[in-house]
């Protein structure tokens, strides 16, 4: 059977370790690799990214028989861990596990050195990650009204928190601090993790987060969810309104999770690479553990279309950073 050494387990690891046995579906994936697979974060341990990396990791692992490094390399949006990438050759035994955010959102206005749109391909989408405003079980508003009521009340006390500038959570808080009429400063922090520890505290009222590392925290009643940001209810969080339904049609966001590699891959290594993680992606046992983490499982996208949507959504952003003149703190 696979084992997954976790690196908060094992600090003086240089990383995380999958060991899996071969399996039926390793004959397909043969001609990719007979070597190890090292799948570099753009997240710290704990984050959205990182929870998805070792899901993906161990599956990944167990359906190719190879050997699978999970590697934290956070930092400057993601471009740390890019740079990593696009450092080492394009054959397939390095990619980076992110969120979409970091092609669409980030590159906007934190300069990485690299270019989301011709230096990197995407080679799999596997799941999104909704995106919810929660707040410090504190407050004492229960809702939308009566948060922004109370935020009111005490014009330039408040901020919002985000896990980092130049993402949809700092795009998100500031149009709904304009939105709503408020004054509200960001406070950027280095992943959701951190930031999450002091919106729960109190220290900073509110933060738009992904739903991936605030579920068990809104399941414990340690953080207050006040609404979704997207155009439907959340399938995770039924009863929880929509930014949309409660007036804010703007405020839709939500990134994909997926796997990127260096454009100079040869396409038919990325064509292998993508049939791979399709097939991971489609297992029943990844996709129940996906739920059980946050994510919501999506259809196989080809890898002709994810390009043009990259392409698409960082379009939009742009459109958003200008029209609410976003700029890196």
């Amino acid at each position: 059977m696979p084992h997954f050494i976790s690196r908060r387990r094992a600090l003086a690891a240089a990383a995380c370790t999958l060991l899996a046995t071969p399996s039926a579906f390793a004959v397909n994936a043969a001609s990719w690799t007979d070597k190890p697979i090292r799948l570099v974060v753009t997240g710290p341990a704990g984050g959205s990214a990182d929870v998805f990396a070792r899901l993906i990791g161990e599956a990944l692992a167990t359906e190719t028989g190879q050997t699978v490094v999970v590697e934290n390399k956070p930092g400057a949006g993601g471009a740390i861990a890019i740079k990593y990438m696009l450092s080492q050759p394009a054959d397939g035994l390095t990619m980076v596990v992110c969120a979409s955010n970091v092609l669409t959102e980030v590159p906007l206005v934190l300069k990485g050195g690299f270019d989301p749109l011709k230096d990197v391909k995407p080679i799999a989408a596997l799941a999104k990650g909704t995106s919810v405003l929660v707040g410090s079980p504190t407050l004492p508003a229960s809702d939308v009204k009566g948060l922004v009521t109370y935020l009111k009340g005490k014009p330039g006390q408040f901020a919002f928190a985000s896990y980092s500038a130049g993402t949809s959570s700092q795009y998100a808080g500031l149009m709904f601090s304009k939105e709503a009429g408020l004054d509200l400063q960001h406070v950027p922090y280095p992943g959701s993790p951190p930031a999450l520890v002091d919106v729960i505290a109190g220290r900073i009222p509110i933060m738009f987060d992904g739903l991936t590392t605030s579920r068990s925290m809104i399941d414990s009643g340690k953080l207050k969810v006040f609404a979704v940001a997207s155009k439907a209810r959340s399938p995770q969080l039924p009863n929880v309104p929509t930014m949309t339904e409660l007036g804010y049609p703007d405020l839709v966001f939500g990134n994909w999770m997926g796997v990127i590699a260096s454009s100079k891959m040869a396409p038919e290594l990325v064509q292998k690479i993508h049939s791979a993680l399709a097939h991971v992606g489609n297992l029943p046992s990844v996709k129940q553990r996906l739920l059980a983490n946050g994510f919501d499982p999506i259809e196989d996208q080809p890898v002709d279309k994810l390009g043009p949507a990259v392409r698409e959504e960082y379009e939009r952003n742009a459109g958003i950073v200008k029209t609410y003149d976003i700029k890196l703190n």
